[in-house]
């Protein structure tokens, strides 16, 4: 499920293809959950038709009223609160790069949005340290920034929160950012490039971290699928 088809959809329902599962896509166009009754009965009718839900939405209350009214697992694909999948593909990334993930700094320049979220609440249990630049006015979530201290202590890793993105690109292995405009951000394009500046992964940053895994090759065979 998600609002509108983006450059994501058609290949993530192909790749479940590819391993066997039997993916339904649905648009804002084809389903309608503007109201509560609309919903739980849309939710019935998917729970016993589908072994799971994926779903790509704007508000994270939207997922969360999906987990509470579906008898199947609901995955969030994507909400304004966090990016749990694309969380997971980078870690995974990461893991096939260095072969481990325990130990390894993780700097992230730029917004404190939606995947930032997700990392920051991912890392520690990884054993993954995070350094996090953002600008005024753009600092991540306030309940995610406690949560993330509280996991940073029970897992013994460090988590640093800064305006300064050379310190945060201090000692790191690797760099991350996000696209400062997104979807629906359009009218603050002006705003934003004026706020951001600065805040990019260039020469000077690199400086301090000379590669960006521009050596990458998985150690991970590919997958062989079969029809």
């Amino acid at each position: 499920m998600s609002p509108e088809v983006n450059k994501h959809s058609p290949l993530a329902t192909r790749g479940f293809a590819l391993l066997g599962g039997h993916p339904c896509f649905f648009t804002s166009q084809d389903i309608h959950l503007s109201t509560t009754d609309r919903a739980v009965c849309l939710l019935r009718v998917l729970s016993g038709l589908t072994d799971l839900i994926l779903a790509r939405v704007h508000s994270h209350a939207t997922t969360e009223e999906l987990a509470r009214e579906a008898a199947v697992p609901v995955i969030n694909g994507l909400s304004d609160l966090c990016h749990p999948l694309q969380i997971l593909a980078d870690f995974l990334t990461l893991q096939e790069h260095y072969g481990y993930l325990h130990g390894l700094t993780v700097s992230w320049i730029g917004d404190g949005n939606n995947v930032l979220h997700s990392f920051m609440v991912t890392a520690a249990r990884l054993g993954v340290h995070l350094r996090v630049a953002t600008p005024k006015r753009y600092e991540p979530n306030t309940s995610v920034i406690q949560e993330a201290i509280q996991l940073s202590k029970q897992c013994g890793t460090k988590f640093l929160l800064t305006h300064d993105p050379l310190e945060a690109a201090h000692g790191n292995n690797v760099l991350v950012m996000d696209r400062w405009i997104d979807v629906g951000q359009e009218e603050e394009r002006k705003h934003r490039l004026q706020d951001f500046h600065g805040y990019q992964i260039t020469m000077q940053v690199q400086g301090l971290m000379l590669s960006l895994l521009t050596d990458y090759s998985p150690q991970t065979p590919k997958p062989n699928f079969r029809s």
